[in-house]
């Protein structure tokens, strides 16, 4: 029962170079590692998340899952941008977290639009559109697009966003055979929630400060 269940979950890895499963595991490891230091309001969030993103745009690229590929070269691209944010001084004070405003959702809109029609395209051009895995794949695109810019300045609504594209993501990566990657988002929905409360509590305070 047990060895059923474990070719279950890990049976596609057959297949797969066994370097590919090491560079999935480490970019794991590391977006597991950046998620806990966006929680906890450091800037680490950006180097860890880099290395994550930089591996998975290789392997994304390599096993044809264009949209993921997208989605993570625009993180690393975004990431350039939210560590200048995040450690940028005004008036000799860091950038605060705050709440979107009505500007802040007019912007995600416009990058919502903009990421599905971008996902279609890319999709259509690489004759991708053969089952639902592509329209899933086009709405957590859209919303992880959002949640990126979004924490990228430092915006508590950026934790909503994550934690509703890692729901989708998890049944999502398992149905494509990253069963790794399942569990990554998995786990990633509960380090979420807890940034949610952490950063709404540093929101409520006088006082923030960036940990370097």
């Amino acid at each position: 029962m047990e060895t059923e269940f474990l070719n279950f979950l890990f049976s596609q890895y057959s297949e797969y170079l066994k370097i590919d499963i090491i560079f999935e595991i480490t970019a794991v490891l590391f977006g597991f590692i950046s998620v806990w230091y966006a929680s906890r309001n450091s800037v680490l969030v950006y180097p860890s998340g880099m290395i994550n993103t930089a591996i998975f745009v290789y392997l994304l690229y390599k096993w044809g899952l264009l949209g993921d590929m997208i989605i993570n070269a625009y993180y690393f691209c975004v990431s350039i941008y939210g560590w200048y944010v995040w450690t940028r001084k005004k008036n000799n004070l860091f950038t605060p977290i705050t709440k979107c405003s009505s500007r802040d959702f007019k912007i995600s809109s416009i990058i919502f639009v903009f990421a599905i029609i971008l996902i279609f395209v890319v999709y259509l051009y690489a004759d991708k559109w053969d089952s639902l895995v592509s329209y899933v794949d086009t709405l957590t695109t859209a919303i992880f697009f959002v949640a990126m810019w979004t924490m990228a300045n430092r915006k508590i609504e950026s934790w909503i966003f994550w934690i509703i594209g890692d729901i989708i993501s998890v049944p999502l990566y398992f149905y494509k055979g990253l069963t790794f990657t399942s569990f990554q988002y998995f786990v990633f929905t509960f380090i979420a929630i807890y940034g949610y409360n952490v950063w709404m509590k540093i929101l409520n305070r006088k006082d923030q400060t960036v940990k370097e």
